[in-house]
């Protein structure tokens, strides 16, 4: 690494501690026990965004990012368990024609022998059904303009892209405003903020070292 790097990554963030935000300007929260999920975003001092984040098996995450360097376009992403619904259907299928071959029987329903496993075929149907209900996901995911690393996501069941859609119009609109003052500045400088900020995220467990080295030769190359 060369000298230049070097004081590229031991400047001084100027990035606040988000445990002091203040003057919130707009706030997103999305909390999901079901899926051990937890979000909660705030935009303040017009500049930063407060990150709070908490993931299955995973620790809180509490960090702040400098709303310039975050790209305001995220990428959508929508999981469907196409397989747990190909599952269901075909139970359902199968008990409702056990059903009505049980009802057309001589025999009282309640005595039939396949009633239990009519009552099995449901059971599962239903197991199917929930497990589907879970897996099936919608994921935003926000990177860094240049390092394309990314810096945080909103995951949550369907319909997580029409709850987040007003926050992520606001947001767009604070990150637009942050990058147009700053853009007087020189390439140099844009290069070493950008630099700090991608190691300061590191340092603070964001990122982790290969993704910090993967932006950072993404950042270099942009700027050559």
């Amino acid at each position: 690494m060369s000298a230049e790097h070097v004081y590229l990554e031991s400047d001084v963030s100027e990035t606040p501690d988000p445990r002091s935000v203040r003057n919130v300007q707009a706030s997103f929260k999305l909390h999901s026990r079901w899926r051990g999920c937890y979000t909660l975003l705030d935009i303040f001092e017009k500049r930063f965004l407060a990150v709070c984040v908490k993931r299955p098996r995973s620790p809180l995450k509490h960090y702040a990012l400098a709303l310039r360097f975050v790209d305001p376009i995220p990428e959508r992403q929508r999981h469907i368990p196409w397989r747990c619904l190909q599952a269901v259907l075909g139970l359902t299928v199968i008990s409702a024609g056990l059903w009505w071959w049980m009802r057309r029987s001589p025999v009282p329903l309640h005595e039939h022998s396949w009633l239990p496993a009519w009552i099995l075929v449901v059971s599962a149907a239903l197991c199917a059904t929930l497990l589907s209900a879970y897996r099936t996901t919608e994921t935003l995911t926000f990177f860094s303009v240049h390092g394309r690393a990314r810096l945080f996501d909103i995951v949550g069941g369907l319909r997580v892209f029409h709850a987040a859609h007003q926050f992520e119009a606001e947001l767009a609109a604070h990150i637009q405003r942050a990058q147009a003052g700053g853009g007087a500045a020189k390439q140099a400088q844009l290069l070493r903020d950008e630099m700090r900020e991608h190691y300061r995220l590191q340092q603070c467990g964001v990122l982790s070292p290969s993704e910090y080295e993967a932006s950072k030769a993404r950042i270099l190359q942009r700027h050559a």
